[in-house]
């Protein structure tokens, strides 16, 4: 009697993987992801009254053009919105380009920085970490 050997006629599916967490939209991906990652970094600087709002519109600086300069972007304040800082996604999504600002005191922004210019993948733990580095550079989370 032969005994018939068991030959797959495929290889076997390879187990895919889910698709990146930074892949979804950028509205989703900032309400899933970001906004709870930079919640959990701020209640490990001692901070937990941090306001985190994702919003689409127009840049909110002198000059914008409300045709023009429109963008998705993160608001965060705490100290009763004494400090306050935006990361704007120009491109409306993760790659794409990215400005920083703050303000305290109840001023405006006087400074426009690029963020995450020299990155080539741009992932929610590099994210948090560079806001992270931008606000404690500006000795808002610990002192000297």
């Amino acid at each position: 009697m032969a005994e018939e050997a068991k030959q797959p006629t495929a290889k076997a599916a390879k187990k895919e993987k889910p698709p990146a967490i930074e892949n979804k939209p950028l509205p989703e991906f900032a309400a899933e992801h970001l906004i709870p990652a930079l919640r959990d970094a701020f209640r490990a600087e001692g901070i937990e009254n941090v306001d985190l709002e994702f919003v689409e519109g127009v840049l909110p600086f002198d000059g914008a053009d409300p045709e023009e300069d429109r963008c998705q972007y993160l608001l965060g304040n705490w100290n009763g919105g004494d400090r306050r800082f935006g990361l704007y996604f120009l491109d409306s999504n993760l790659v794409g380009n990215k400005i920083f600002t703050h303000a305290s005191g109840g001023t405006q922004p006087s400074e426009i920085e690029s963020f995450m210019i020299d990155e080539r993948k741009v992932t929610l733990g590099l994210l948090v970490l560079y806001v992270m580095q931008r606000l404690n550079g500006q000795k808002w989370l610990s002192p000297n």
